[in-house]
């Protein structure tokens, strides 16, 4: 059970909840980190005294360090920042919660102090899940995933003695706002359309990776990297009713599912006791309430970024850097209402044709076919 957590990524919605989920389980914050919410991260700051405070942006750290000159909190920037926050000796836990490439290496460093992962940052294991893992191995590193898709199939594996028990992952996926709508139609949604998930309040990013798909694409992918299966045992459901977190089929027939309400609460506060279960002040799911629980087949052909993952990952090697990268790109360019939404699967299709494929044997090879990615995509809407 976690004592002293550092969360990378406090002022974004997993980091705020998991703030929450300590509050109410006594734990004490040893570092927080945010990109530019000054405002959020004094507020964070002075209530819950972490030794250490880091904004990704210097001036924002800057300004930061001079409203918290009253107190003894340490001020810190940039990636160097996100390292030390990441690898405090006096941190048990890391709760990864930045969005993006970004949590890659701060991730890795919380890996090699030899830190429990509260993984909530799915990027890392999509562009360096092989390398991660062995390196989690190699230090005794702990990896305890929050995105509520993985906690469930974490949960559901507690009852299985071995991986050659289980048949296959089954990942349910919301289908996100635009679910029954044709490709042709989603030529017109808006970034506000976008932005209307139907069950989850998360940021804007991840939002909108739920209504192109993507985010179902990257949690395969991270699902075959936790869990050590091929792309043939990983499948997805549509579920519109986020009820059913997600499922594991066993060899005998045997399904087994996590059921529980759309709160990401739930799953940061299993990643902070594991392998316990504290009480909780949240009301749980009446399943005599509960609508009709349904389940379909996802359309590959209105979202195509599902099916780009998938391609990705067989690729292997540098692929779901390129992925990622070019995806992170073109997202940030219709949240700047630059591009259209069908211009998201082609540019990181463009994306993936262009940059060779290598092997993601280091962490330089990985970025630098992130940074090729972004350079396409950027370089052709500029």
């Amino acid at each position: 059970m976690s004592k002293v957590i550092s969360i990378l990524g406090s002022t974004g919605s997993i980091g705020r909840q998991t703030l929450d989920v300590a509050e109410q389980l006594g734990t004490r914050v040893a570092a927080i980190t945010a990109n530019s919410n000054v405002d959020r991260a004094e507020e964070q700051a002075r209530k819950f005294h972490p030794a250490l405070a880091v904004m990704y942006d210097p001036a924002a750290a800057k300004e930061l360090k001079s409203r918290l000159s009253d107190t003894d909190i340490r001020v810190s920037s940039g990636m160097e920042g996100l390292l030390e926050a990441a690898s405090l000796p006096e941190a048990d836990t890391v709760v990864t919660a930045v969005v993006g490439m970004i949590g890659l290496r701060p991730t890795l460093a919380a890996i090699q102090a030899g830190k429990r992962i509260a993984l909530a940052n799915k990027e890392t294991l999509v562009c360096a899940g092989e390398l991660v893992m062995a390196e989690a191995a190699r230090c005794g590193a702990e990896i305890i995933p929050v995105d509520s898709e993985h906690s469930a199939i974490f949960q559901c594996l507690q009852g299985s003695r071995d991986r050659s028990e289980v048949r296959r992952i089954l990942l349910t996926c919301s289908g996100g706002p635009f679910y029954g709508m044709k490709f042709e139609e989603l030529a017109a949604m808006t970034r506000a359309d976008a932005l209307k998930h139907p069950n989850w309040k998360m940021g804007p990013k991840i939002t909108v990776d739920c209504a192109t798909l993507m985010n179902k694409g990257l949690e395969v992918i991270e699902a075959m990297r936790l869990y050590r299966l091929p792309l043939e045992q990983v499948s997805v459901v549509i579920h519109r009713q986020s009820i059913v977190h997600s499922m594991v089929e066993f060899r005998d027939g045997a399904v087994m599912a996590q059921l529980g309400t759309p709160d990401m609460r739930l799953p940061i506060r299993y990643a902070l006791t594991y392998p316990y279960r504290a009480d909780s002040p949240l009301e749980p799911l009446d399943l005599l309430s509960c609508p009709p629980l349904t389940f379909a087949a996802p359309d590959l052909e209105a979202f195509p970024c599902l099916r780009l993952a998938m391609e990705a990952v067989t690729e292997g090697g540098t692929a779901c850097a390129v992925l990622n990268g070019a995806n992170e790109a073109a997202v940030g360019l219709f949240l700047r209402d630059q591009i259209g939404f069908n211009d998201i699967p082609g540019l990181v299709a463009s994306a993936r044709e262009a940059v060779p494929v290598r092997q993601a044997g280091d962490l330089e090879a990985i970025l630098e076919a992130d940074r090729q990615a972004r350079e396409i995509v950027l370089e052709g809407n500029l």
